[in-house]
This record gives structure tokens, sequence and C-alpha cells, in this order.
């Protein structure tokens, strides 16, 4: 028997406020780049049996209470050979991983399928849940993550359980389906192609210089977009990835982007802006290596000067232990030539003790 499940939308829907979270919920609620995610980060045949028409965006968010504020899900319907599915998407774009990832996608299924049984009973009066014929729909659980630090939590749950090693399939157990956005390589992404790809790629980077120059490696790519492929990048790019550059850093990338730019002319705003950057490259290089310069005189002439100082010291003192000696020869009777073989000292000197 198959059921029709409802899910009804939340009314007090909550809006997060981290950046990427953001970006990631305003790009994956539109259906079509939900199922492009799936298409080419899902190497299963069952994606190739989903259409777009079949799609349908939940607005209700299952995130506990620990965490809002801090991250954002989506939750979407999906109907494949018949049967009604529904996907679940925590974003997990935190600075750290979280390893009891897996008891809390358990902890969001198992809200999502009593507020599923609900849902549906309150809307289509249905009393057939304990017959024997009944399911529930099946979850597919997945995260999207764009730390910087390897994703080492398990993929299964089971292995998050102590001992599970004994208990084989007596044991609780599901896999989810992980996006690793920086752990995609620069070819995997330009051989994919699509918008997803090119966000994902713009991503795996934070750094002004950084992004302009993916920008110029986009370039082929993203002119084969569709004008909302495009529209939609621009976006994201525009309202996410520069929020915390400095107001020059933005303007350059909003010039990169003016309404209906071709691709030529896309290069030549990068150009300029990577022209623009070399130049303030030089200019901080150079203040950086003058001012470097000057305390390293500096710390150069002290320590010359101190060296120089103890030399001459050195130098006053012998003489001085030379006069000395000579005022003790001439009181002996020797000439001035005599205490100058002994002495070494000038005639001049010897004659000045004399006088």
């Amino acid at each position: 028997m198959n059921y029709t499940w409802i899910l009804e939308p939340d009314e007090k829907y909550e809006v997060i406020n981290n950046k990427h979270d953001t970006g990631y919920k305003y790009l994956l609620s539109v259906k079509r780049v939900f199922l492009q995610l799936l298409k080419s980060f899902v190497d299963k045949s069952w994606v190739n049996d989903i259409d777009e028409d079949n799609v349908e965006n939940i607005n209700k968010s299952f995130i506990l209470q620990d965490f809002k504020g801090k991250e954002a899900d989506l939750v979407y319907k999906v109907k494949i050979n018949e049967q009604e599915i529904f996907f679940y998407i925590l974003m997990e774009l935190q600075s750290t991983v979280d390893f009891q990832m897996p008891y809390r996608l358990l902890q969001y299924m198992l809200e999502i399928w009593r507020t599923i049984l609900n849902d549906t009973q309150s809307k289509l009066n249905i009393t057939s849940i304990e017959r024997k014929d009944f399911k529930l729909p099946v979850i597919v659980p997945c995260v999207l993550y764009n730390g910087r630090y390897n994703w080492t939590v398990s993929r299964n749950f089971k292995e998050t359980l102590a001992a599970f090693e004994i208990f084989d399939d007596y044991i609780l157990d599901f896999k989810y389906i992980l996006f690793d956005v920086a752990r995609y390589s620069e070819d995997e992404l330009f051989k994919i192609g699509n918008l997803v790809s090119a966000i994902f790629y713009i991503d795996q980077k934070t750094q002004h210089d950084e992004i302009i120059e993916r920008l110029k490696k986009l370039l082929n790519l993203l002119k084969n977009l569709s004008v909302s492929d495009f529209d939609i990048f621009q976006t994201w790019v525009r309202n996410i990835i520069t929020k915390g550059m400095e107001k020059k850093e933005v303007e350059q990338i909003e010039d990169i982007f003016i309404e209906n730019k071709e691709a030529e002319q896309m290069i030549y705003a990068i150009e300029i802006a990577m022209k623009e950057m070399k130049q303030k490259g030089k200019a901080e290089g150079k203040a950086e290596g003058k001012a470097e310069g000057k305390a390293e005189g500096k710390a150069e002439g002290k320590a010359e000067g101190m060296a120089q100082g103890r030399t001459e010291g050195i130098i006053e003192g012998e003489f001085n232990a030379k006069l000395k000696i000579a005022k003790n020869l001439i009181s002996i009777g020797m000439s001035i030539d005599q205490v100058g073989a002994v002495t070494g000292l000038p005639t001049e000197e010897i004659q000045k003790i004399l006088n």
C-alpha cells in the first residue's frame, strides 16, 4: 500500500545567520539545483530516476535547540518509482567536526517520522498505521560539509556504538551521504562543469586574491551556464563570498559581475583586479621592506657602534699605557729615539711628554 505522506511547512521557519549556511540554503532551496547536487555527486543508479516535477521542497527545519542559529537544514520529498522518499540535508559548516553527527542525524530522522505521522493522520484522517502492511517512508540523511579538516566521523551509525561488532545485524544502523566540499579536486569539479561544482570550487578558498584567481579559471565553465544558473552563481559570490572582505575587494568582485557582461569583458575585469592586487602587493612589499631595512639598519648600526667603541677603547687604553712607559723611560735618561724604539710612539708624542 502506498501512502501520500504529508509534512506540513513550518510557519515559524527560522532563518540562520551564518553566511555559508544562508548561502547553501538559498542555493539548494532551488529544486533543480538540489537535483543537480544529487546527480553530480551521488554515484547511485536511483538518482537518474528522479524528475524535477517529482521534487518538493518542504519549508521546515528540524535543527536541535543546541544548534539553533549555528547551522541550517533542508527537507525534500521526492517521488522515485512511485514511492515517496524524504531527503534530509544538514549543512555542517562549522570550524570543527562533530563526532556525534550520526546520533544527531538519528534524532532528526526520528523527529521527521514523528511529524510525518502526525501531519498525515491529521490531514487525511488515516487510522491504518497499525496495519500489517503499513510502512514508514524512507529518509535519506545527507551532510554538506565545507570545513578545512578531514571528515573523520563514522559514516555508519552502528560504528558509533560500543561493541557493535558483536551483535552484527541486531543493532540499529544507517549510512548518510556526505558532500565534502573541500575534498573535491579541481579536476573533478571541472569535469562535472555545472553550477554546483563551480560554487564548490569557489567555496574551497577564502582569501580575496585566491577567489579572483579561481574566477579566472572558471570563465570557460561560467560562460556555458544557463542564464538562470549564472545569476544564482553571481548572487552567491556577491552576497555570500564577499562578506567580511574590505570595501575595495568587494568592489573589485562587483566589477567582474556587471549585468549582462560577456565572458571577454569578465576576463578584462579580472585582469584589472589581478593587476591591482599585484600593484598593492608590490607597494606593501616595498613598504615592509623599507621598514624592515630601517629596523635592520638601526640594529646593525647599534652593533657596529658598539664594536667600534670597543675597538677605540682598546686602542686608547694601549696608547695610554705606552705614554706611561715612555714617561718612565724618559725619567731614567733615555733619548727620544730610544723611547720611540721601545714604545713605538711617534716622536711628536714623546716630545709632548718632554715639554
